[in-house]
């Protein structure tokens, strides 16, 4: 063997062993980003499918809804991570998933195991909560979104706004609109149990 095949060996081995570590550096980075992602998914999750179930009135299109939300987030994680509001990102690709779920989708139908008895509605019963998801169904999937989250997730008027993408004043007049049609379509024995 020469000199310089000898010299030249060592060099080699050198830059190699840069890339071998370049390599375990990013799957480092990598491990960390996805369990930051974890941690996110974990804190968020619940809240997400009980927001995706009050706008589409079926468990599993929620947890579907859910998990196609976190599908989107993961695919642009890195960016995403820092620097951006994480509980409002991931509402807003909700409620658009939601609104693209709308529009394929009739509303019209619901499949429970059991059919509801309305004989008690008094305050937190589950026969409530089925009564108010059931005449919720009966709004615009715009007016669901506003009141799913300016009552439901007790989000601030702006906050509405920001994560619909539409003004102050159309969420305020969306959410006194909405919440009339509620009382409508309640009726007075509703509103007599508050």
């Amino acid at each position: 063997m020469t000199e310089t095949a000898t010299q030249s060996r060592p060099a080699e081995d050198a830059g190699r062993g840069s890339l071998i570590g370049w390599g375990a550096a990013r799957r480092r980075a990598k491990a960390a980003r996805d369990a930051e992602f974890t941690a996110f998914v974990e804190s968020a999750s619940t809240r997400l499918r009980r927001s995706a179930f009050l706008m589409c009135r079926d468990w599993h299109l929620a947890q579907d809804l859910t998990q196609q939300t976190f599908a989107k987030m993961y695919a642009v994680w890195a960016r995403i991570r820092t620097g951006t509001n994480l509980e409002a990102y991931s509402r807003k690709v909700l409620m658009n998933l939601v609104f693209d779920q709308s529009k394929r989708r009739s509303a019209s139908e619901v499949v429970l195991a059991e059919l509801p008895d309305h004989a008690d509605r008094a305050n937190g019963t589950p026969e409530l909560r089925l009564a108010l998801v059931e005449v919720l169904a009966q709004l615009s999937v715009e007016d669901q979104a506003v009141l799913v989250l300016r009552h439901a997730e007790d989000h601030s008027i702006d906050t509405v706004a920001m994560i619909l993408n539409v003004s102050v004043s159309v969420v305020k007049m969306r959410n006194a609109r909405a919440l009339t049609r509620l009382r409508t379509l309640l009726g007075d024995d509703f509103l007599a149990t508050d």
